[in-house]
């Protein structure tokens, strides 16, 4: 038997544990929607003939707007749920169907439009705090991001899991930053053609991940039966 190795028992009870599958869940929805490798040629077209120090702090601006911005809809999810009227299913519903969206688009190596409108790039370039709009809204907390914590706040029933999406937020926004500030040197390490592969592999999980939110959505809804015994 497989398991009869104690490393190898003692690993799959650990990915098998609802701490892991929530953490897993939560850092590869938020990071794969955040997605900095996207945003790198719009970046690079911004801060275009500026200096590196500017471009870091852009990138810093960015980063934090973006961990604001998906923070506060965090801690705020409930309350808007409640405020609106919104029941979690509907909004898993209209979550996955904004994620699909944006993940159909990522797998053609292109940005979508609910994270970058057109001509908000050369707009950007002449803007002092481009950093913070449209850097860090939309590009990187866009509309898909802000569904997808407002799902997974939908989900939580205990405190560690609101510490989960918090930490996998404040991850995520600080690997953005790190992506963006040395632009250059990933764009030149990964070249074109490995940002768009990663793009579209990322793309590709995310129309998955979509997909299980609309199930979700519509399990909890009754439109489809509950599996027995199932997950």
């Amino acid at each position: 038997m497989i398991f009869d190795n104690p490393a190898v028992g003692m690993l799959h009870e650990l990915q098998t544990t609802p701490y892991v599958r929530f953490s897993v869940l939560a850092v590869s929805s938020i990071f794969f929607l955040v997605d900095p490798f996207a945003a790198i040629p719009s970046f690079l077209a911004i801060t275009a003939g500026v200096d590196p120090a500017r471009r870091s702090r852009m990138a810093r601006k960015g980063a934090i707007t973006c961990f604001l911005v998906l923070a506060t809809f965090a801690l705020a999810g409930r309350f808007i749920f409640k405020m609106f009227g919104i029941t979690l299913p509907a909004f898993e519903v209209a979550g996955g169907l904004i994620l699909l969206l944006i993940g159909l688009d990522m797998l053609e190596a292109k940005r979508s439009p609910t994270q970058e409108a057109s001509g908000d790039t050369e707009e950007a370039a002449s803007k002092e705090d481009a950093g913070i709009v449209p850097l860090g809204i939309p590009m990187l907390a866009g509309p898909g991001a802000i569904s997808s914590v407002m799902v997974l706040v939908g989900q939580v029933t205990t405190a560690w899991q609101m510490f989960a999406i918090l930490g996998c937020i404040a991850f995520t926004a600080f690997v953005s930053y790190l992506v963006l500030s040395g632009a250059d040197r990933v764009r030149k390490v990964m070249g074109e053609t490995g940002i768009r592969i990663l793009v579209r592999i990322m793309g590709l999980l995310l129309v998955a991940l979509a997909m299980q939110f609309f199930v979700n959505g519509l399990t909890d809804l009754g439109v489809i039966a509950r599996q027995v015994g199932g997950q």
